[in-house]
């Protein structure tokens, strides 16, 4: 009778140990979706209750910058459909917010401007975007602030996202 080795060479058969399944709180995207959703939430009841969605200020904080807007242009800068531009904007002349009319050059075109409500309304809600953030990040320096900005900024332009956080 021989005696043959019944011994394998190292990583042919043989079962690696199982891989440690990592916890949620082991993932940045968990944290940065944690507090995302909480200061979203609280800005979304701050300007709620002055009668708005978040969509709609982000549109009118858009159309705040400039005139003479076209719908084209909100579809580029929020990220959103033909159709929920569209919408939006129904609901923002329902509240007398908003503007449109015919371009004067392009029949086919349309141009946007807030009312004189409209633009009222905007550095209300400007400033309570910024009592939102002061809640949540004044406690940081203004270093901290700022690396924090910074490396937020720097991770979206990294992975070309280009869509505006509307909800």
């Amino acid at each position: 009778m021989s005696s043959r080795s019944t011994a394998r060479p190292a990583g042919q058969g043989q079962r690696s140990p199982p891989r440690a399944v990592s916890g949620l709180e082991a993932h940045l995207g968990f944290w940065l979706r944690y507090l995302s959703n909480h200061v979203s939430a609280g800005f979304q009841k701050l300007v709620e209750a002055q009668g708005v969605s978040v969509s709609e200020w982000v549109a009118l904080r858009h159309l705040y910058e400039a005139k003479g807007r076209t719908p084209a242009d909100l579809i580029e800068a929020l990220g959103m459909t033909k159709g929920a531009i569209s919408k939006l904007l129904d609901r923002l002349e329902s509240k007398g917010l908003c503007l449109r009319s015919a371009d004067l050059d392009d029949g086919r075109s349309q141009r946007l401007a807030l009312t004189k409500l409209g633009r009222g309304l905007v550095p209300k809600l400007a400033a309570l975007a910024d009592e939102n953030d002061e809640r949540f990040f004044g406690h940081l320096s203004a270093g901290a602030r700022a690396a924090l900005l910074e490396t937020l900024v720097g991770l979206v332009r990294e992975h070309g996202l280009k869509e505006v956080p509307t909800k």
